[in-house]
């Protein structure tokens, strides 16, 4: 029996007289030109694949004959605007750092809560809460509705919450704030959120090995899924309990737990397969 093939998206770019075409995840790239031939040429060679997406660049109106094309073969396609495309990204980013916020705020009135001792107050910060919560509920209902209308977010969103440990928050702190997942190796990778450790060495002296820097909001975020991962996901759990028997302290086996997830989720973007068909 054949072995199926690998889903892959496909990104066009449409100028005046050709396409330069990618493809996900196998990085292939090419170009045909933007005549009849050409786009008999690609149709055949997209029909050919098992294409889950394909995603073409709105270029002054040179993209009708090629939109029309790809979907008269009844390949799954999608027209989209640059500049809306970023300008969605930017507001995606924007709603995620509200959200954070807004938890932050939530977690600082719950500890002048408990602590206070006047009954009036005590009111005003119930009041405050309420309104806090009400607030959290509908920008997480803004993120959603937002990663719900991109067909390609969407697609990340599932293959990250695939992996036991990440969940939505995760998932939709990694799309707004990590778009390089997938495109790089994992030690560049981990360099960019700042999970890295470098060395504090002068001379013959060797210090302890840090990590600094990096993306604060992916980083904190990733903690937290390394901490349910722990628990909940046995080859990260292995981890843990491996790097703690031989002395580790507890904080250094997290992080180097938070690194394997890391490296797991930029693969599974990477090759566009689950956690669940990367285990098959």
């Amino acid at each position: 029996m054949d072995e199926p093939r690998l889903a892959c998206c496909v990104g066009i770019d449409v100028s005046k007289d050709r396409l330069d075409v990618h493809l996900r995840p196998s990085d292939e790239a090419f170009a045909v030109a933007r005549d009849g031939k050409g786009l008999g040429n690609l149709v055949e060679r997209l029909k050919a694949l098992n294409v889950s997406l394909i995603v073409l660049e709105a270029t002054g109106g040179f993209e009708t004959t090629v939109a029309a094309a790809i979907a008269g073969a009844g390949l799954p396609l999608a027209v989209v605007n640059p500049r809306q495309i970023r300008d969605f990204a930017r507001a995606l980013g924007k709603l995620v750092a509200r959200r954070r916020q807004i938890v932050e705020m939530i977690g600082m009135e719950q500890n002048r809560r408990r602590r206070t001792t006047d009954k009036r107050l005590a009111k005003r910060i119930d009041r405050h809460l309420a309104f806090l919560e009400k607030e959290l509920a509908e920008v997480d209902g803004d993120i959603d509705a937002g990663v719900r209308a991109s067909p390609a977010w969407r697609e990340t969103e599932q293959l990250l919450t695939s992996v036991p440990g990440v969940g939505p928050v995760t998932a939709r702190t990694l799309i707004a704030e990590l778009p390089e997942l997938g495109c790089l190796d994992r030690r560049k990778l981990a360099a960019l959120v700042g999970v890295a450790p470098f060395n504090r060495d002068s001379g013959t002296w060797r210090g302890h090995r840090v990590i600094a820097g990096g993306r604060t909001s992916v980083r904190s975020a990733l903690y937290m899924a390394a901490l349910v991962a722990i628990r909940h996901n046995p080859p990260i759990k292995a981890v843990y309990q491996r790097l703690v028997a031989r002395g580790r302290p507890k904080k250094v086996a997290i992080i180097a737990c938070l690194r394997q997830v890391l490296t797991i989720l930029n693969a599974i973007v990477r090759d566009a397969t689950p956690r669940i068909a990367q285990n098959a």
